[in-house]
């Protein structure tokens, strides 16, 4: 298993020349990453079932990876969609009459997410994948700096540099 930036990306691009083996050792390991991605934000009966769907969209959208940018931030987006649909089939799902708590709650996290995403979007790769893993999913900064294939400094370097353009940003707006 191989969960760092650099395995995932060498992985990656030997899946895109068709090198079947590393396109099963990348699913394997990117079905390890997203059941932790998703463990934080779902119920763990719909784990799977999410995961085979972010499973489903990256290989439909294996053609799409850059190889010069990250691996594991492109994977990050399409499990967000991912999740973000399975949101909206939830709501959809509810009863409007006794859920409506429920729903609005539902309603309100998918905004927030929504709108995190958006902040993000002003950072730099590095800044964006170091935030979301520490300070939104919950990583060490070990597992973060494995993660990215940065050294455990330059995740601190990137997330306070990050978390002050944001503070910029939403004192501005």
């Amino acid at each position: 298993m191989s969960l760092d930036e650099p395995s995932l990306a060498r992985l990656m691009a030997a899946s895109q020349r068709g090198d079947r083996a590393a396109y099963r050792a990348l699913l394997t390991d990117c079905r390890k990453w997203l059941e932790r991605y998703f463990a934080r934000r779902i119920a763990p009966h719909q784990i799977d079932d999410l995961v085979q769907e972010t499973l489903v969209s990256m290989h439909r959208k294996l053609a799409t990876w850059d190889s010069g940018r990250p691996f594991l931030p492109w994977l990050a987006a399409i499990a967000r969609y991912r999740w973000i649909d399975a949101l909206r089939r939830q709501r959809d799902e509810a009863e409007l009459g006794d859920n409506d708590a429920a729903v609005r709650a539902e309603d309100e996290a998918v905004h927030a997410q929504l709108s995190i995403d958006r902040l993000l979007g002003y950072l730099s790769p590095a800044q964006a994948q170091a935030i979301t893993l520490v300070k939104i999913e919950g990583a060490s900064i070990a597992e973060a700096s494995k993660i990215c294939g940065q050294s455990e400094s330059l995740v601190k370097v990137n997330i306070h540099r990050g978390l002050k353009k944001l503070a910029q940003l939403i004192e501005s707006e």
